[in-house]
């Protein structure tokens, strides 16, 4: 994984034009229900987070990628939940693990739209809370609402240190 995450951040130094679209699929895919488990998503996006503090890349366009990335990932999530919840239990990794899924809607249902907003910083529940929003009926406004403030705050701390001159995971990789 290690490597994997080296690959993706010196491409987006070498090329920053693609800084953009690689932020956007990388937070996409890390809101994504199912996605969200096989990409590491977190630390590559704190690894080009540290290019902005060392290379021309801008903050503002990379946290409005990545808002829009995360947004859309839960939003499609949600609406997964709204209209496959039955199917989806039975997929995997969740017939395997029906705790996994089992935890999203518990938190869900304790939190309501606070846990959808807080949902998105938890690894294990960033993609599940979503899902299980939408197969409980949470309204679509009320959604988006918790969806689009945390991941706008999200975004900011994902790449945030790096913007910020802070120690990121680009000082530990190797040159």
């Amino acid at each position: 994984m290690q490597h994997d995450i080296e690959i993706i951040v010196r491409f987006t130094q070498d090329h920053a034009e693609w800084a953009a679209p690689i932020v956007f699929l990388l937070a996409f895919a890390e809101s994504l229900v199912l996605v969200s488990m096989l990409v590491p998503a977190t630390f590559i996006l704190i690894g080009v987070g540290g290019l902005i503090g060392l290379s021309h890349v801008a903050f503002m366009p990379l946290w409005l990628a990545a808002t829009l990335g995360a947004v859309t990932g839960d939003w499609l999530s949600f609406w997964l939940g709204q209209h496959y919840h039955g199917p989806i239990s039975r997929m995997w990794p969740f017939a395997k693990r029906p705790d996994l899924l089992e935890r999203g809607q518990r938190f869900f249902l304790k939190w309501g739209v606070y846990g959808v907003f807080f949902g998105r910083f938890f690894g294990p529940l960033r993609a599940s809370v979503p899902l299980a929003a939408g197969a409980c009926g949470m309204s679509v406004v009320a959604f988006q609402w918790a969806n689009v403030t945390s991941a706008a705050l999200w975004a900011a701390i994902m790449l945030g240190p790096g913007a910020l001159g802070l120690p990121t995971v680009m000082n530990y990789l190797p040159k």
